[in-house]
């Protein structure tokens, strides 16, 4: 990865020492100049839910476990029809109030302001990235000890949280979400800090870690940085051997079928010995990145209305309002 990535600089400072000593390797707690930056604030949580239009999957709320949407959701009726799932801000504000804590999914999917950032963030550590937004009453913990199959960076936007960042897994033979009494003895507790506004905590991917709100209404956003694993390697490599090879889907007889059968190999080996490890790694990382939401446009309806032809155009060539840049 580039020692040069001034985005990740805004959250560890020096990217280069935190890529040789921290990264994959050990978790670590960042007071970058100015503050971490947040893409994502209270502001803009207020602003998403006051839409109305903010619905499950994309806003959960958790107390211990993951709480039914039909606790802070509410339906609408469109065109005669009731769809449900919407946020409902009285239920959540009250599910707070009791300590439960919400969270945004995939911030950076109708964000986008965050969808740049990620962006930027990508093409630095060419991995995948999506961001979530947590929000925790003091005293409360919010989701339980879990490992994430995913690095992460934790920027707190308000308020105050306690981690305990427990240990990695001994292998490569763990499963991400909750650590229970099934996965053998308790994780070792290697890290405990108190993250305030503007402060950054990195987590390695797979090291188990819970937070507790310490300090008024806690706020972070968080960083997920995806690794490819070894189904990613196995899908990306089964399109690799397939790749640019147009057969008949449904051979008809023996001769046929011996026949694709033929080709299929032949084509497989000759493209196994072009790609190397490193090749077929990065081709994983790349369709990973390539799950992300597209950069924002530059074009908008703004400037749609403002190009607009006053009359409608004729002849074949005529496209009113297409705008050079338009997604």
């Amino acid at each position: 990865m580039p020692m040069h990535a001034p985005t990740l600089a805004q959250w560890v400072g020096n990217p280069a020492e935190f890529l040789t000593t921290y990264w994959n390797e050990r978790p670590g707690v960042f007071h970058p100049d100015g503050g971490g930056h947040s893409s994502f604030t209270l502001a803009d949580l207020d602003a998403a839910l006051s839409t109305g239009f903010f619905r499950e999957p994309y806003v959960e709320m958790w107390d211990g476990d993951k709480l039914p949407a039909r606790k802070f959701t509410t339906p609408r009726t469109v065109a005669r029809s009731t769809p449900a799932g919407f946020a409902d801000i009285r239920r959540i504000q009250e599910l707070l109030d009791k300590g439960a804590t919400l969270l945004l999914r995939c911030v950076d999917q109708w964000h986008v302001p965050t969808r740049a950032l990620l962006a930027s963030l990508a093409t630095e550590l060419g991995r995948q990235v999506e961001a979530f937004f947590f929000v925790t009453p003091a005293g409360r913990q919010g989701l339980p000890l879990h490992r994430d199959d995913a690095d992460v960076l934790v920027v707190q936007v308000a308020g105050g949280k306690t981690w305990h960042i427990h240990e990695g897994p001994a292998d490569g033979n763990w499963h991400a979400g909750r650590v229970t009494d099934q996965d053998g003895p308790r994780p070792a507790e290697i890290l405990r800090t108190t993250l305030r506004p503007g402060d950054v905590l990195y987590v390695p991917r797979g090291f188990a870690h819970l937070a507790t709100g310490d300090q008024g209404l806690s706020a972070h956003l968080s960083l997920t940085v995806r690794e490819a694993g070894t189904a990613d390697l196995t899908d990306t490599l089964r399109s690799l051997l397939t790749e640019e090879l147009s057969l008949a889907e449904r051979p008809s007889g023996e001769e046929a079928l011996l026949a694709t059968a033929t080709r299929l190999l032949a084509h497989a080996a000759e493209r196994l010995a072009t790609v190397a490890p490193a090749d077929l790694l990065d081709r994983a990382r790349a369709r990973g990145r390539a799950t992300m939401p597209p950069a924002p446009g530059t074009a908008s309806f703004t400037e749609l209305a403002a190009h607009w032809p006053t009359a409608p155009e004729t002849g074949p060539a005529a496209e009113p309002g297409r705008l050079t840049g338009t997604p």
